[in-house]
């Protein structure tokens, strides 16, 4: 990935966000210097993607730490609590911040200042970023070799479901990043994006992210799927998760459910690409999950243009819920699973 396009940069004891509210008409990156700046950031999209709100967390309790005289534990648990209400669906947030509080329990029983924890916490979100780079290589790989394995070495036809490259991950990618690498090894034919409405993740973000990559691709409405899908036009369908229950039900972003509904019908594979970290297998399905309510205005207007009469009604979940039964596969760094195997996810998981 160019370095250009980092939507994380921490420099100079400073965290520069990419507003990706903005793109793909502008990039801007916003800089952030306190805790409550990197809750709003999170919040209000200017950064998201599960993997790079987790990894922003960890540079903005760096920064709260930073300008602290003295701290316990208790002080140190309110702020992550602070910090994992920003966006309760995606699991990445809170592993991350829990690993960031156990790391400032643990050095604060050591003696360490503030001062002190700092530059660890600094030195974590810097090295859980190139894993991510690591991991995601290899599910991408993972996902190449599914494919050879069902249509052998022709190129593939490939769809993907809101935004998943490095603008969300800060790497190579979950479900984009077995795209990405399918292209370099000149195994793409060409790629079917979603717009993902009502936030366009995929108009702006995805298309962006193919556009720089050269990769052939299609801008399409979701209602466009059943149409793609009986012709056969996609040969597999990849996508991400913001959170996996241990049956292998899976959240993402809405119209994900849809789609996988669709491709079951059609007989397209419809894989679930992501890291350990956005598995919950404390809850046993997703009935258990949490679904944020996004503002009604993200339907009702689009860029201050008020699309519907005003004063309208909306229902803007921001996530549905995937049953696995209609789940060919789900992808991660530890290797493929089956979800209609029963146990095999906790097995790979607890691997």
């Amino acid at each position: 990935m160019n370095q250009v396009y980092r939507p994380i940069i921490w420099r100079d004891e400073k965290l520069f966000l990419l507003d990706q509210r903005l793109l793909p008409d502008q990039e801007v990156f916003v800089e952030i210097f306190t805790l409550q700046q990197t809750v709003n950031a999170i919040k209000d999209m200017i950064v998201r993607g599960a993997p790079c709100i987790g990894f922003s967390a960890i540079f903005g309790l760096a920064l709260w730490i930073k300008n602290q005289n003295d701290v316990t534990p208790e002080i140190c648990r309110k702020a992550c609590d602070e910090m994992i209400e920003a966006r309760p669906t995606a699991v990445n947030l809170s592993f991350e911040v829990n690993r960031c509080f156990e790391l400032m329990t643990s050095l604060l029983n050591q003696g360490c200042k503030p001062s002190e924890i700092f530059p660890k916490l600094v030195e974590f979100g810097n090295q859980q970023i190139q894993l991510s780079q690591t991991k995601n290589s290899l599910m991408a790989q993972i996902g190449i070799d599914e494919l050879i394995k069902r249509f052998g070495q022709r190129k593939w036809n490939l769809m993907t479901h809101c935004n998943t490259g490095f603008l969300a991950c800060g790497s190579i990618g979950t479900a984009l990043g077995v795209i990405s690498m399918a292209h370099s090894q000149g195994r793409v034919n060409h790629v079917y994006a979603d717009e993902t409405r009502p936030y366009m993740q995929g108009s702006r973000l995805t298309a962006f992210e193919l556009t720089k990559e050269k990769i052939p691709f299609s801008l399409v409405v979701e209602g466009a799927a059943s149409y793609l899908l009986s012709n056969g036009k996609v040969d597999a369908i990849f996508v991400g998760a913001d959170r996996i229950a241990a049956n292998g039900d899976t959240a993402n972003k809405i119209g994900t459910s849809t789609l996988a509904i669709v491709a079951k019908h059609y007989n397209v594979p419809f894989y679930v690409v992501a890291p350990i970290s956005s598995f919950d297998v404390s809850i046993p399905n997703g009935s258990h999950i949490e679904i944020e309510m996004r503002p009604m205005n993200e339907i009702s207007e689009l860029k201050g243009i008020q699309l519907a009469p005003q004063g309208t009604a909306t229902v803007n979940p921001s996530f549905d819920v995937t049953d696995h039964h209609f789940i060919s596969g789900i992808i991660c760094e530890k290797g493929f699973i089956n979800p209609a195997n029963k146990g095999e996810l906790l097995k790979v998981v607890h691997s």
